[in-house]
C-alpha cells in the first residue's frame, strides 16, 4: 500500500509539471469553453466536423482542443484556422496493467478537470456532433454526465467545473480506484460512485429557483445530450423525439462517421456527413473535409485500374485480332457435353473444376482485402464506394484472368502431348471453331463477367433501392445477395476454367495468344 501511495504522489507531481509546460496556440476570450481531445491526425476530421457543428449553433464561447505529440504541425494550424484554441499537452499514462492497447493514454481526459483558467467547460468526444444548441449545459452543476442503459456513467459528454483540488485528488487515486473498462470512463465511474443516484439536470428550470437551491455536486444529463447511435441501431429509431436531440454520439467501435463505409450502414451518419460537406476551406484544399494529401492519391486510384484494363485489352486484341465469335448457346451445349461425358475427348483433369472454384474465391477475397487497405478511409462515401468497386473488379479480372490463361495453356500442352485430334462430337459448327488463338471478346466471358458484376453491385444496393435503413435488415439483404453471388461465381468459375482448357486443346496448333480471359 505504501508503494502505491508513493507511486501516486510521484505520478501527480509529474503530471502537474507537464500541465504547466503545456503550450497554448490561440488566446482565451471567455471564461466558459467547449473542449475536446485529439491524440493524432487520424481523428482530425472528427474535430473539424465537431467544431463546425458547435459554431453552427451560434455560440460565442471558446472552443479548445487539447492535442498530444501525435498531432502534426499542419493539423494544429488547420484547427486554429477553423477557430479552435489549440493547447498542446503531454499524454497521461494509463496506470492499469490490464487494459486494451488503444487505452494507453485515455487517462489524459482527466486533464479537463484542471483547466482552471475556465469557470466551466463542456467536454465532447471527437465522435460526437452537436445538432442543436447546448448552451444550457453551462447551467449544469459541478459535474454532469449521462447514464447509459447499463447504468454506467458515459464520459463522451461531460460538464466540468475545473478545480485543482479535485484534479489533485483524482491523481492521488488513479492507482487505487478500480476501472471496469481499464480506462478513464471506468475510473470516473469509481470516482463518482454515487452518480447513478444524482438528479436529472433540468435546463428549463428558472434561474431564480436554481439559485435558491443548494448547488448539487453532480447531475445526470438526459439522453438528448448524449444520444447513442448504438441504441438507434437496435430499434432503427431514436428512443426520444428526434427533433429534440442536442448531441449525437457515434459510439459503435469501428463504425465511426468519418469512415466512408459507415454511411451505408448507419443512417444517422448522414447528419455527420452533411456537416462535413459544409466545412469551409480554411486552408487550401480542405473545403468539404478534404485532405490535400489524399487528393492526388484518389485521382491515381481512379486512373490506374482503367489504364491497366485498357492496356490488357489492347494486348489481347492486338494478339488475336478476333472479335466476339463465340455463341453463348454453343458454349452452354459444350459445357453440357462435358458434364455428360467429362473425359469424352480431352481428358480434362477431374480436379480442374474444384481448383477453379477455389481460385475464383481466393482472387475475389484477395482483391477485396487489397482494395480495402489502399482506399483512404476518410474519403467521401460515394468516392469510397466507387473505388471499392473499381479496384476489386480490376484485381479480380487480372488475377482470375491469369488463372484462365494458365488453364488455356495447360489445354494446349495436353493436346500437344497426346496428339489427339479434336472430337467430331465437340465441333458444333465449323464457323465457330477458332483457328488462331482465342477470342478477345468471348460472349460467354462477357456473360459471366457482367453477371458477377451485376450481382456484386446489386447486393449492397438493394436495401437502398427498397428504402431499408435498419442495419440488421440491410445485412440480411447482403447475406442473401452474397449467397446468390457465391452460387453464380461457383458455376461460372468452373464453366470458364473448363472451356478455357477445351479452347487450349482446340488451339494446340495456333500461336500462343497473350490474352487475359475472365
Amino acid at each position: 500500500m505504501m508503494k502505491l501511495s508513493t507511486f501516486g504522489a510521484l505520478f501527480m507531481l509529474i503530471e502537474l509539471v507537464s500541465i504547466q509546460s503545456g503550450v497554448s496556440l490561440g488566446s482565451q476570450k471567455t471564461d466558459q469553453a467547449y473542449v475536446t481531445l485529439l491524440y493524432g491526425d487520424e481523428l482530425l476530421l472528427g474535430v473539424r466536423v465537431l467544431g463546425k457543428s458547435i459554431r453552427d449553433t451560434g455560440t460565442k464561447k471558446d472552443m479548445v482542443v487539447l492535442v498530444s505529440d501525435g498531432v502534426s504541425n499542419y493539423g494544429m494550424k488547420l484547427l486554429q484556422a477553423d477557430g479552435w484554441i489549440v493547447e498542446k499537452i503531454s499524454l497521461l499514462a494509463n496506470p492499469n496493467q490490464v487494459r486494451p492497447t488503444r487505452f494507453w493514454g485515455v487517462y489524459t481526459k482527466l486533464k479537463i478537470f484542471n483547466m482552471t483558467n475556465y469557470k466551466k467547460v463542456v467536454y465532447l468526444d471527437v465522435d460526437t456532433i452537436v445538432v442543436k444548441s447546448i448552451e444550457d449545459l453551462f447551467k449544469c452543476s459541478k459535474f454532469c454526465a449521462n447514464l447509459k442503459h447499463s447504468e454506467r456513467l458515459n464520459s463522451g459528454v461531460m460538464v466540468v467545473e475545473p478545480s485543482q483540488s479535485v484534479f489533485n485528488d483524482m491523481m492521488s487515486k488513479v492507482t487505487t480506484l478500480h476501472s471496469y473498462t481499464g480506462g478513464d470512463q471506468g475510473f470516473l465511474n469509481s470516482y463518482y460512485s454515487e452518480f447513478p443516484n444524482a438528479h436529472v439536470f433540468e435546463p428549463s428550470l428558472p434561474q431564480e429557483v436554481r439559485k435558491s437551491r443548494p448547488v448539487p455536486s453532480m447531475e445526470r444529463l438526459s439522453t438528448l445530450y448524449n444520444a447513442d447511435v448504438g441504441l438507434y441501431m437496435l430499434a432503427n429509431k431514436w428512443m426520444v423525439n428526434e427533433t429534440r436531440l442536442h448531441v449525437i454520439h457515434y459510439t459503435l467501435g469501428p463504425l465511426k462517421p468519418w469512415d466512408w463505409w459507415t454511411s451505408w450502414l448507419l443512417k444517422p451518419v448522414d447528419i455527420w456527413q452533411n456537416v462535413r460537406e459544409q466545412l469551409p476551406e480554411t486552408l487550401p484544399g480542405t473545403g468539404g473535409g478534404r485532405n490535400p494529401n489524399d487528393e492526388l492519391l484518389v485521382k491515381l486510384l481512379f486512373l490506374l485500374p482503367l489504364i491497366a484494363l485498357l492496356f490488357s485489352y489492347y494486348l489481347s486484341f492486338h494478339q488475336t485480332r478476333v472479335f466476339c465469335r463465340n455463341s453463348l448457346f454453343d458454349d452452354h451445349i459444350r459445357h453440357l457435353y462435358y458434364k455428360i461425358r467429362p473425359n469424352g475427348y480431352a481428358k480434362v483433369p477431374a480436379y480442374l473444376g474444384g481448383v477453379s472454384i477455389i481460385m475464383c474465391f481466393v482472387c475475389a477475397l484477395v482483391a477485396f482485402a487489397i482494395s480495402l487497405s489502399i482506399v483512404p478511409r476518410q474519403v467521401m462515401p460515394w468516392t469510397g464506394l466507387l473505388l471499392m468497386y473499381e479496384w476489386p473488379f480490376t484485381i479480380f479480372i487480372l488475377s482470375f484472368g491469369g488463372f484462365l490463361h494458365f488453364t488455356y495453356s495447360w489445354g494446349k500442352m495436353t493436346a500437344a502431348a497426346s496428339q489427339v485430334s479434336v472430337s467430331a462430337d465437340y465441333e458444333f459448327g465449323k464457323g465457330h471453331h477458332h483457328r488462331r488463338g482465342s477470342s478477345s471478346c468471348d460472349v460467354a466471358t462477357w456473360y459471366y463477367g457482367l453477371g458477377m458484376a451485376f450481382l456484386a453491385v446489386a447486393t449492397p444496393s438493394l436495401p437502398c433501392i427498397f428504402g431499408i435503413t435498419a442495419l440488421f435488415a440491410r445485412l440480411g439483404f447482403v447475406v442473401a445477395g452474397g449467397i446468390i453471388l457465391a452460387s453464380f461465381m461457383t458455376y461460372a468459375s468452373e464453366h470458364l476454367a473448363i472451356r478455357s482448357f477445351f479452347k487450349g486443346f482446340q488451339d494446340r496448333d495456333a500461336t500462343p495468344a497473350m490474352s487475359i480471359r475472365v
